[in-house]
């Protein structure tokens, strides 16, 4: 009578058992759902680059070279991107691969004059280099830390 009694109840020891088991089940699913938000996100910045260098090439087809921006600043990648943007929006063709961009953001500056951007899946600028002595542009994305100059930035070379 007494043994049946006993086993009536769950003890302290088996809670706890079975709130840590359902604790790493739920720190796996989390961690896997960040993963494939991640993955995800680096998909859509993949199409992001290949639009964008649709419209490079497509200036580069129109003016016979690709825009230049041989700064090399991380700390400039929002101008860098308003110039390339402006430089892309003057050439038609460019202008209309531009506008299947999902990333694309405009709005005005303090002079009212409209400012185009692209920004990456986690809403950072991205950044646009190209010098004279370079093959190809780069565009970079700061990634998911969103800092540039860091391990997880993605380049458009990379890959």
């Amino acid at each position: 009578m007494k043994n049946a009694r006993r086993h009536l109840g769950l003890s302290l020891v088996e809670m706890l058992v079975v709130v840590g088991v359902i604790a790493l089940i739920a720190s796996v699913a989390v961690t896997l759902t960040l993963r494939m938000t991640n993955q995800a996100k680096e998909r859509d910045l993949a199409s992001i680059f290949a639009l964008l260098k649709t419209a490079l090439q497509e200036y580069r087809e129109e003016t016979g070279e690709f825009p230049l921006q041989a700064e090399r600043e991380f700390a400039n990648a929002s101008s860098h991107m308003q110039l390339l943007y402006e430089r892309l929006m003057a050439e038609p063709a460019s202008r209309q691969v531009l506008t299947q961009l999902a990333g694309l953001s405009s709005g005005n500056d303090t002079t009212g004059r409209e400012v185009g951007r692209v920004l990456d899946p986690w809403g950072t600028v991205l950044d646009y280099q190209y010098g004279p002595d370079d093959d190809l542009p780069e565009l970079i994305s700061a990634g998911p830390d969103r800092q540039f100059g860091t391990e997880d930035d993605i380049s458009s070379r990379a890959g």
